[in-house]
């Protein structure tokens, strides 16, 4: 049987695939260093540049350019308190045609040294607004599981397993800041010259790069306490059906999951084999993907095709497999390709 740590190693291959994407290499041949003068200033100017889409952003009283706005405040320290993330956030929360995107990612709106994370005004908006979403049970079970109330982590996966989906909105958050990226012309100061993608890079790089902070339930939880339910059919159960719901989710990492939980818990032995090669298509999905990000820095065609995708919506899952399709990437893994192995 794999572990839960064995199972979501594609969390740590698409995060560090996605950092590796934005890390901003030196061209061939240089050497990293100290930062010298004119990176410290692009760096200033960049953050300045955040900065001023926000101030364009903050006036309207649209839900979407509000989540842009606040996604884009979220990692910037001293805002103003009228263009902080907590006021943003709450003030896209109040706006008239508010989804539940803007609830998501209102849960990070908490002080985690107090351990008041998530938000639980926004949690419970979420169970009122999306309860046929497996997503927002996983995120009250991480928090009922970390309280120890082991029956109402109980009763959170079998409505998990009841739901009818799994949507974790990176898809909106995302749409949100690619549009919110192109608020603004980027001035010169803010533009790597060692890059050749331009302002479109730039955008593609702010609004990727961001868009990766997006709140996500504790998948490694969930994957802990199914491999743990062979001896409990009514838990096992639960998980076979959440691993089904998983399986198409918004996701590659909820995809990961569920497939994970098919390869562990089928009893046929050709589903697990199934669900094992389905895997390994998927991180072939999610390593070529993030060298389509990284490649973006040095290509604007490319970053701007990645921008629109972003601006047409969709989940994070449909956006990869577009980009693929797009870029003439085939979603399969080539013939004797492996995990980790050089394509």
């Amino acid at each position: 049987m794999m572990h839960g740590r064995h199972c979501l190693a594609l969390i740590c291959a698409y995060s560090l695939a996605v950092a590796s994407a934005f890390a901003g290499t030196p061209p061939a041949g240089k050497h990293r260093g100290p930062p010298d003068q004119t990176a410290q200033a692009r760096d200033k100017a960049q953050l300045a540049f955040q900065r001023d889409l926000v101030s364009v952003l903050a006036p309207s009283g649209d839900p979407s350019r509000l989540l842009g706005a606040a996604l884009l405040a979220r990692p910037l320290f001293n805002q103003p308190p009228s263009n902080s993330f907590h006021r943003l956030i709450e003030r896209a929360a109040q706006a008239e045609g508010a989804g539940a995107a803007v609830s998501w990612v209102r849960l990070a709106d908490c002080d985690a040294a107090a351990d008041a994370c998530p938000n639980d005004e926004a949690l419970q908006d979420l169970l009122i607004r999306a309860p046929d979403n497996a997503a927002v049970w996983l995120l009250k079970l991480g928090a009922d599981a970390r309280a120890k109330q082991q029956e109402a982590a109980r009763e959170d996966l079998r409505q998990a397993a009841a739901a009818k989906h799994y949507d974790d909105y990176a898809g909106i958050s995302l749409q949100a800041l690619a549009n919110a990226a192109g608020a603004l012309p980027p001035p010169a100061t803010v533009l790597d010259p060692a890059h050749a993608g331009g302002a479109v890079g730039m955008q593609t790089v702010l609004a990727f790069g961001l868009a990766g902070t997006q709140p996500q339930p504790s998948l490694q939880l969930v994957a802990k306490l199914c491999e743990n339910a062979s001896e409990d059919a009514s838990i096992k159960a639960d998980c076979v059906a959440l691993g089904k719901t998983l399986e198409w989710g918004s996701s590659p990492l909820a995809r990961s999951l569920g497939l994970h939980l098919r390869e562990v818990l089928a009893d046929d032995p050709a589903q697990q084999q199934e669900a094992k090669d389905a895997r390994r298509n998927l991180v072939w999905q999610v390593q070529s993907f993030a060298r389509l990000l990284a490649r973006a820095q040095d290509d604007a065609a490319l970053a701007q095709r990645l921008l629109a995708l972003a601006r047409s919506g969709g989940t994070e899952m449909s956006l990869q497999l577009a980009a693929l399709r797009d870029n003439g990437i085939p979603v399969d893994a080539p013939a004797g390709w492996t995990p980790g192995g050089r394509e």
